[in-house]
C-alpha cells in the first residue's frame, strides 16, 4: 500500500467499479472471495448484533453491495426488521433492495450516498453493519468523523458491526501478514489474481489497524467494545452503546 493518501482512488473511482462488479457479490458464500474468512465473519457479526440486541426494529448496512450482510442478519434473527441500506452504487443497491426484499417483510429503504455525507438522523438504528467498507476511510479526522456519526446514528443499547481489510502496527508484523494475504489469494485464483487484488487495494484503501478502530469505538463513547475474530488481514469487532 505504497500510494499516498491524497493520490488514492475518489469516491466516483470506486463506485464506478462496483458498478460493474454486482453479480460477485450476490453470493452469500463466494461473494467476498478475495476476503479471508469472509462467510465466517458475516456470521459472527450477524450473530453478535442478535445477541445483544433484545428486538431488532431498525438496521443501517453502510456500503451493503448487494445485500448479503443484511440478509445473513435476517437468517440469524429469525424476524423481519427495517432495513436502510446505503451503498455509492445504484446497481447494488438496486440488487440489495430486491434481494433483501424477498426475504424480509420490514421496510426496506435505499440511500444512494456516501455514508459521510448522507443524512441521517441519529438515534435511529438498532445496529448498524459496515462489511468492507471502512477501509476506504482516508486521514485520522476522516475517521474520527466517521465513528463520531455511528456512534450518533445508535439508540441507546445499539450496536455497530464491523468486518474489514485491516493493517498492522508494527511495520515487521504488516509485512509478514501481507505475505500470509498473498499467499491466500494465490491460492484462490492464481498469481495473477492476486497481483490484481494488490493493485486496487493499493489505490482504493486506506485500511488502519484493528487495535487502532478499537481504541477510535471507545474515544467516541463506545463503553463495551468486542473484538469477534481476526485471521492475517481481516477482522470483525464491534461495539455496544450503553443505554
Amino acid at each position: 500500500m505504497n500510494t499516498p493518501l491524497d493520490r488514492k482512488s475518489t469516491v466516483e473511482d470506486i463506485r464506478m467499479r462496483f458498478d460493474n462488479d454486482v453479480e460477485r457479490f450476490s453470493s452469500l458464500e463466494t461473494g467476498q472471495v478475495a476476503t479471508i474468512d469472509a462467510p465466517l465473519a458475516m456470521t459472527l457479526i450477524s450473530e453478535a448484533a442478535a445477541a445483544c440486541t433484545k428486538r431488532i426494529q431498525r438496521v443501517l448496512d453502510i456500503g451493503c453491495g448487494a445485500g448479503n450482510n443484511t440478509l445473513r442478519l435476517r437468517q440469524v434473527a429469525g424476524y423481519d426488521f427495517d432495513a436502510d441500506l446505503l451503498d455509492l452504487s445504484a446497481p447494488m443497491l438496486e440488487r440489495a433492495s430486491l434481494r433483501v426484499q424477498e426475504t424480509n417483510a420490514g421496510t426496506v429503504s435505499t440511500i444512494h450516498s456516501d455514508f459521510r455525507s448522507a443524512p441521517l438522523s441519529e438515534s435511529t438504528y438498532d445496529v448498524i453493519l459496515a462489511a468492507a467498507v471502512l477501509h476506504h476511510l482516508r486521514d485520522d479526522d476522516d475517521w474520527l468523523t466517521a465513528f463520531q456519526k455511528l456512534y450518533r446514528l445508535l439508540k441507546p443499547g445499539g450496536s455497530v458491526w464491523i468486518t474489514d481489510l485491516v493493517a498492522h502496527e508494527d511495520p515487521s508484523v504488516q509485512k509478514m501478514m501481507w505475505a500470509r494475504y498473498g499467499d491466500y489469494l494465490a491460492s484462490v485464483g492464481g498469481d495473477e489474481y492476486r497481483d490484481k487484488v494488490f493493485a486496487y487495494i493499493d489505490v482504493e484503501d486506506s485500511p488502519r489497524p484493528v487495535t487502532y478502530q478499537l481504541e477510535l469505538l471507545r474515544s467516541v463513547g463506545f463503553r463495551r467494545v468486542d473484538l469477534l475474530h481476526k485471521n492475517s488481514c481481516f477482522a470483525a469487532f464491534g461495539a455496544v452503546k450503553a443505554e
